[in-house]
């Protein structure tokens, strides 16, 4: 495999999570977050982090917009729900993750 093609690849894989991750929003950040340790808002700082890598500009809201398929605002309004007691209590368990790289 050449480097090209394992780029070609790491791109479809990363777009195939991200588009569903779009479809299923059932699936909450929180819930991401507490299972794996990231969730969309991470993915979105990763993207605009790499883009800053390659002298791309790219803000963290642009790159939100494409993660979540729309604004970041029309998400939360369309799909998130208030997290509960317990699901709050087991993110503060598990402590800050460190998502930048």
């Amino acid at each position: 495999m050449t480097p090209e093609q394992l780029t070609a690849i790491e791109s479809a894989a990363w777009r195939t999570l991200v588009g569903h991750l779009q479809k299923r929003t059932d699936v909450q950040n929180i819930d991401l977050m507490n299972l794996a340790g990231f969730c969309r808002n991470c993915m979105s700082r990763w993207m605009a982090h790499a883009a800053t890598q390659q002298g791309v500009e790219l803000s963290e809201p642009q790159a939100r917009s494409i993660i979540y398929g729309m604004s970041y605002d029309d998400w939360k309004s369309r799909h998130q729900q208030k997290a509960t007691a317990e699901q709050m209590a087991k993110y503060k368990q598990l402590g800050p993750d460190d998502t930048t790289d």
